[in-house]
């Protein structure tokens, strides 16, 4: 894939932006056009500086060298510095009926609209109410929670799942509350933001962090023996995601898990984008790599990705499970999911372990994808799951880019630092099952040709 950064000025804000992580759900999305009068990105409301005109009574002095400077004016210049490096971010609402094929979103099996789905969901509430309203160990528990946590369980094979209101919070607890002082977190260094969010939240906690090279079992081991000798060695954990959210790409569990068990040290894995795609059925990375049951491992997943809800899961050993309903901050301060979104993904995991089919159909899509844009000269990933990225030239490329297939009626992502863990953009695609051949011929015929703009007919 190639890269341009420009000048040194924006190519050190992308190294900087780099830095924060990876963002499952936090894609740039294409610039869109401002209703006339509206601000443009360099009007910056409360947060620009001012300076006192000239016979302006309206205007406080700020000219005072005593003065304080206004305590969020760096924001203006931040803002100024994101734009000229191209990663301006803008929201953009989507209406409810538009007419688009989306491969955007991580809808992976197309179950956010079932119509099973979507009933449960509304049962759910008129039963439970619309939230949760309070902390599981208050009175955000209820039974809905209890049986969607057992029939996860049941589907990774597992003791017992826990039940979060987001991935994020998810992977927070599982990597906080098994580390903190005196263990070693080893990391690929091409984790989800979560997952490098975490590390950072046990580092300050008295972790010690390393990272190894991505997808690279070897690279593993070689960190973990870097562990000092005393009490600490017995909490030694790798931290990996499965499949990678950026390019799809699996990493290597059973060479991951070897070094584990060869180091005694524990395995946490983040199947964000391996449940439901990955393995038989979509039964998950883990189920994949011969990893049910592991009683030295332990997994995060979504609930908002393949089964189209919200909220998200750890799963593993039923002390672990417990360690964490007692520990984890992410657990104990935070409200319940809501009920609403706990039966839509009890729901929608039932319509998966009833059709085997679903995963494989959502593979294959993903498979002629990457083959046709392939097969077309583009530089697109190899997927392993529901993913494929493809290179851009510059994150102003990248933008437009998407700006153009979006203008054609194809939504596709566009991923700019921070976005990506190695500062190069790439659209972002994502099969689903429920896409038609024709929809995938349709989705490679606008990525291709509107890569380039349309030439301008000569005027005669």
């Amino acid at each position: 894939m190639r890269f341009h950064t420009g000048d040194g000025r924006r190519a050190a804000l992308l190294a900087r932006a780099a830095l924060t992580g990876t963002g499952r759900g936090s894609p740039a999305l294409p610039a869109v056009r401002r209703p006339v009068g509206s601000a443009a990105p360099s009007d910056h409301g409360s947060c620009r500086l001012t300076r006192r005109q000239e016979g302006d009574p309206t205007v406080t002095a700020t000219t005072d060298d005593t003065a304080p400077a206004p305590p969020f004016g760096w924001l203006a210049g931040a803002a100024e510095e994101r734009a000229a490096a191209g990663l301006t971010r803008v929201l953009r609402p989507r209406p409810h009926d538009e007419d688009v094929l989306d491969l955007a979103s991580n809808d992976y099996l197309g179950l956010a609209r079932h119509p099973r789905v979507t009933e449960a969901a509304a049962r759910a509430a008129r039963r439970w109410g619309a939230g949760a309203t309070g902390s599981r160990l208050v009175t955000g528990d209820t039974l809905l929670h209890r049986a969607l946590e057992e029939e996860l369980a049941d589907f990774y094979g597992t003791e017992s799942a826990l039940v979060f209101s987001s991935g994020y919070a998810a992977n927070l607890a599982m990597v906080t509350a098994l580390s903190g002082l005196g263990a070693h977190l080893v990391c690929d260094r091409l984790n989800h933001a979560s997952l490098i969010d975490a590390a950072r939240l046990a580092k300050a906690a008295g972790a010690r962090v390393s990272l190894f090279d991505h997808a690279d079992p070897g690279s593993a081991a070689r960190a973990l023996q870097e562990v000092p000798e005393g009490p600490s060695a017995e909490r030694r954990l790798v931290v990996s995601d499965t499949v990678f959210s950026v390019d799809g790409d699996l990493t290597d569990l059973p060479g991951l898990s070897d070094v584990c068990r060869n180091a005694g040290a524990a395995l946490l894995l983040d199947d964000a984008h391996g449940l439901g795609v990955v393995g038989h059925g979509g039964a998950g990375a883990l189920t994949a790599a011969g990893l049910r049951g592991a009683e030295d491992t332990v997994a995060s997943v979504t609930l908002s990705k393949s089964l189209g809800a919200q909220g998200g899961a750890v799963l593993g050993p039923s002390c672990v499970v417990r360690h964490l309903v007692e520990t984890a901050r992410t657990f104990i301060f935070d409200t319940g999911l809501a009920p609403a979104p706990a039966g839509a993904a009890l729901e929608a995991l039932r319509l998966l372990r009833a059709d085997a089919g679903l995963a494989e159909r959502l593979r294959d899509r993903a498979r002629a994808l990457s083959t046709g844009l392939r097969a077309q000269g583009l530089d697109a990933s190899s997927p392993d799951g529901a993913v494929v990225s493809v290179a851009a030239d510059s994150p102003e490329a990248c933008t437009r880019w998407a700006r153009r297939c979006a203008e054609k009626g194809v939504r596709v992502g566009c991923f700019r630092p921070p976005s990506v863990p190695d500062g190069r953009p790439r659209l972002r695609l994502t099969a689903r099952a429920d896409l038609s051949p024709s929809d995938v011929d349709r989705a490679i015929e606008t990525v291709v040709r509107r890569r380039r703009p349309l030439p301008v007919p000569a005027t005669v």
